[in-house]
């Protein structure tokens, strides 16, 4: 017997909250979310419900834990893009179609009752949540940013009427040849002198905060104002990213381009890679976690490609250019191995004609589905 239940005890969110670091044990490539973030899912306060409402569901097979999914009706993106959408998110189930089915069936009843005519995910809140059904690459590393999941959902949610809408692809970046270091290093120098830009330097994590935090929110809403699934930064956001960034960005890692005029033009923001130290403490912060933790930002062979950002008068002007040039630099650190791209849409020719620049290998492949309810 199947049931699902809409969470709203604190035992079945528990339930929800657990259910994957339960359905992936020994799983060498699911790497967990931390715990003391989703719970904020849970709090009437959370950052994304001045613009989101969202519901949770449990299912129970013979009383026993056995799926559990979520659903976002994200009104800032469907007012930006004239949609009458909700998302889902958070699927994980064990292998029965029956379970996946009485799930989906539960979220879709509620976007009716929204008033909403598709649905579209896997899709969080944000780009900047885990987003993308895994659909290749099963037996690759996952990074801290996005989720590992079975091949047996692609089959589930095609059967249940879902169709392709976007692919993202990912990739492992390895650091060029000297002959095509010495050919970006002198396109990056051709770049910056013709348009009088400049790589910022800052002392330290705070200091670069300090001064071009507002920037830094203003180049990514506009250069990701057209990228599927993207809404601009709320205050709630901005609040966030700046507590995360304190805790994670190392300068060694950020490239900020700015004009003569200290205009910033190009983000781009790398971190130590964390997905060993959230898998080794389960999600949680333990002391355990921290000790690892600080261990990798001290030293880490793998780099997490954050985030790469360009305002749109500059996106032709050859600027990304020095974007590779810089992460060739960091690439010759003898103690990186490589660095991992996280998402990059599959018609984004722009960033994946960058990553040519590079011994690479594309790894990973994830689907957004969409569905008409």
């Amino acid at each position: 017997m199947i049931e699902v239940k809409e969470v709203l005890t604190r035992r079945q969110r528990r339930d929800f909250l657990e259910f994957p670091n339960r359905l992936y044990k020994g799983n060498e490539w699911y790497v967990p979310a931390l715990m003391a973030d989703e719970r904020k899912i849970f709090r009437k306060d959370y950052l994304y419900y001045d613009v989101c409402e969202a519901v949770y569901f449990n299912a129970y097979k013979d009383g026993k834990m056995a799926g559990r999914i979520s659903g976002i009706l994200q009104k800032l993106s469907n007012e930006i893009r004239c949609e009458n959408r909700i998302r889902f998110t958070r699927f994980d189930c064990i292998e029965d179609f029956e379970v996946a089915k009485a799930l989906f069936e539960a979220v879709e009843q509620w976007g009716r009752q929204k008033g909403m005519s598709q649905i579209c995910g896997p899709l969080g809140f944000s780009d900047f949540e885990r987003e993308g059904l895994l659909i290749e690459g099963f037996d690759q590393p996952c990074t801290f940013e996005e989720q590992y999941n079975y091949p047996y959902y692609q089959e589930f949610i095609e059967k249940l009427g879902y169709a392709k809408e976007v692919d993202w692809v990912e990739s492992q970046i390895y650091k060029p040849d000297d002959r095509d270091f010495e050919t970006l290093k002198a396109a990056s120098e051709f770049v910056m002198k013709r348009f009088k830009l400049r790589v910022v330097k800052a002392r330290t994590t705070k200091e670069f905060l300090d001064k071009y935090i507002d920037s830094f929110f203003e180049v990514v809403d506009r250069s990701y104002a057209d990228i599927y699934g993207a809404v601009p930064f709320t205050e709630g956001m901005k609040k966030l990213m700046r507590d995360n960034f304190e805790l994670i960005i190392d300068n060694r890692y950020v490239l900020a381009v700015v004009d003569e005029n200290d205009k910033m033009v190009l983000i781009g923001i790398c971190f130590p890679a964390l997905s060993k130290a959230a898998r080794k403490a389960g999600g949680r912060i333990s002391p355990g976690f921290v000790k690892e933790y600080l261990k990798v930002r001290r030293k880490s062979p793998v780099l997490d490609l954050g985030l790469i950002g360009v305002v749109p008068e500059w996106s032709n002007r050859g600027v990304s250019a020095i974007c590779a040039y810089e992460l060739a630099k960091m690439l010759q650190d003898p103690e990186i191995h490589h660095a991992e791209t996280n998402l990059n849409l599959e018609d984004n020719d722009e960033i994946r004609n960058l990553w040519k620049r590079f011994n690479s290998k594309e790894n990973k492949r994830r689907r957004a589905y969409l569905k008409a309810l």
